[in-house]
């Protein structure tokens, strides 16, 4: 027992400091852009570079943890974690620091996916979907807790601080993570994974493309609707996305829990059903007040209960191929995130922010259909 929650305490903890050092970026953009002397446009390719590097480099690392195993790549990845986010402080030039983040992409490339498959493996089967829910909730925390913390440092000690700390956060997880797996089963070799077992994983984790598409096409535009339709201040706005991520958090958590008492499948479809509705609300009351406040909770925490017990899911269901399906799935989150950028800013150009949300319910019951097919499990 005791064990168990070390590992989970583990896991919990490196998965916050990677979600810190992906969403800390996003406060720290305006103090970027006057040290370098680049548009704010421009410096937003940190966040790019860094994100497409982890989604294209997930499927070959997760490849190669199930053949040579996880512990080694998980703590080079955290060494590699440390010295990129050093060369981001230190980065004479912008290009320089560009180089650094893609660095960064490419070490929690090695990490992520494999957490995730290693608490998978090490879990209880009764409790598997509690446990990788617990970790996937180190990750949504960073999403409200890992701006503050950045724009707090920045205010005392200078935004390049920040990378300091994310730096030494990695050098001493690498230790703890070294200790923690190092009586961590072997994996077996999947040899035959190239072969029709590929498109079955892709056809699987293509609902979570569909989940970030529902999703992220209204969330990265949030703020800005809020403000279009509502007149909502920044800090009204900062509210609403607190409600949302609060949800997210407790929808982890909460769909671990059911899925481990109902059964992985059972809970990822029926809440998978259930995301439409909170949407088509959000869009019938989106220029009322405060009560959107609540629909946002409640849209994030049905979707992330949903979130949460298909990831439990895909680990049952790939018990000898989870580093590899845990990075592709890390693959089709970005994918979904990027296409849903590209769908919410495709419809307020020609029908406005009010239809977002309609138009995220569609494909939320086109995920939800695509995660009843006997070919997506």
């Amino acid at each position: 027992m005791l064990q168990g929650r070390v590992s989970l305490a583990v896991g919990w903890m490196t998965l916050f400091v990677m979600g810190v050092d992906l969403f800390v970026v996003s406060p720290l953009l305006p103090f970027i852009s006057e040290a370098y002397d680049v548009s704010s446009a421009k410096t937003g390719w940190m966040v790019s570079v860094f994100a497409i590097t982890y989604a294209f480099a997930a499927p070959f690392f997760g490849w190669l943890s199930d053949k040579k195993g996880r512990r080694v790549l998980i703590t080079i990845g955290l060494l590699m974690f440390a010295v990129s986010n050093v060369l981001t402080a230190i980065a004479p030039s912008f290009f320089c620091l560009l180089v650094s983040r893609v660095v960064a992409g490419l070490s929690v490339a090695m990490i992520t996916p494999l957490i995730y498959a290693i608490i998978g493996e090490i879990a209880p089967s009764n409790r598997r979907g509690t446990w990788i829910s617990i970790v996937i909730s180190g990750h949504l925390n960073a999403l409200w807790a890992g701006a503050p913390l950045g724009t707090l440092l920045e205010y005392y000690l200078g935004w390049r601080s920040v990378f300091i700390v994310l730096a030494g956060c990695g050098a001493i997880l690498a230790i703890v993570n070294y200790i923690a797996w190092r009586n961590l089963p072997k994996a077996e070799t999947t040899r035959k994974l190239l072969g029709g077992n590929l498109v079955r994983i892709l056809g699987s984790v293509s609902v979570i493309t569909l989940w970030a598409i529902a999703m992220y096409a209204l969330y990265v535009y949030l703020g800005a609707a809020l403000y279009s339709e509502n007149g909502f201040t920044t800090a009204e706005i900062a509210y609403a996305v607190t409600f949302y991520g609060v949800g997210a958090v407790f929808g982890s958590l909460i769909g671990g829990r059911l899925s481990d008492r109902f059964g992985e499948r059972k809970i990822s479809i029926a809440f998978l059903l259930c995301l439409p509705f909170p949407l088509v609300g959000i869009g019938f009351l989106f220029s009322t007040d405060y009560l959107i406040y609540f629909l946002l909770f409640i849209w994030s925490l049905l979707g992330y209960i949903g979130y949460a017990a298909y990831q439990a899911r895909l680990s049952a269901e790939y018990p000898r191929e989870r580093g590899v399906v845990m990075a592709w799935n890390i693959t089709a989150l970005y994918g979904g995130i990027s296409l849903g950028s590209l769908v919410g800013g495709t419809i307020i150009t020609y029908w406005g922010y009010a239809t977002i949300p309609y138009v995220c319910s569609l494909i939320a019951v086109i995920c939800f259909w695509m995660s009843c097919q006997k070919g997506s499990h």
